[in-house]
């Protein structure tokens, strides 16, 4: 870990009120919330942004978990891959379907529809370079989701890609409660 946490008894009463919202929210009091405590103005932001994300909204939530889990894996964030596999299941998606997120093998499963395997294509070419997204994609987000939807997948994506990233450039660790989950899918962590 190269950051400390941020422990109740050490919080500052702004930092309690964050932790208190996303504990809430998250039944637990997560360890990249910890780290947040260093910095409680972001971590309300942060937490606002998050609640904002993991519930149905323009796009159902268990798609939402899709973006999630593609644009973490590819970021290899273990962090990130564990929790969001966990709440995928919890949420009724099968291991079967986690499994097919693997590399590009979701674009020949029959696990998608043509319109979730559009939004892992546009996850994957943001992660690669979004200023060269294909009219050709373009296209096929356009007949399959609405530009409200297409917004919304944008935000989750970009959002998780920098949720991956703060966690792992601070060497957040996963939670006791983790201990001796594997992740379906592979992670370089």
């Amino acid at each position: 870990m190269s950051v400390s946490y941020v422990e109740r008894e050490q919080a500052s009463t702004e930092t309690l009120a964050f932790y208190d919202k996303a504990e809430e929210r998250f039944q637990a009091l997560l360890n990249i919330f910890k780290v947040l405590g260093h910095h409680p103005e972001y971590g309300n932001a942060f937490t606002e942004v998050i609640m904002a994300i993991l519930k149905d909204g323009e796009l159902d939530w268990l798609t939402k978990e899709l973006l999630i889990l593609k644009a973490t894996q590819r970021n290899d964030c273990q962090y990130c891959v564990i929790q969001h596999e966990r709440l995928s299941m919890m949420l009724g998606m099968d291991e079967a379907k986690i499994a097919a997120l693997e590399g590009d093998n979701y674009k020949t499963s029959d696990q998608f529809t043509e319109g979730e395997k559009a939004l892992l294509d546009l996850t994957v070419q943001i992660g690669a370079d979004a200023n060269r997204i294909s009219k050709d994609l373009w296209d096929r987000l356009h007949a399959n989701w609405t530009e409200p939807q297409i917004v919304e997948a944008t935000f989750v994506i970009t959002t998780y890609i920098m949720v991956s990233k703060f966690g792992d450039a601070l060497g957040v660790e996963l939670e006791p409660m983790f201990d001796g989950v594997n992740s379906i899918l592979k992670v370089q962590h």
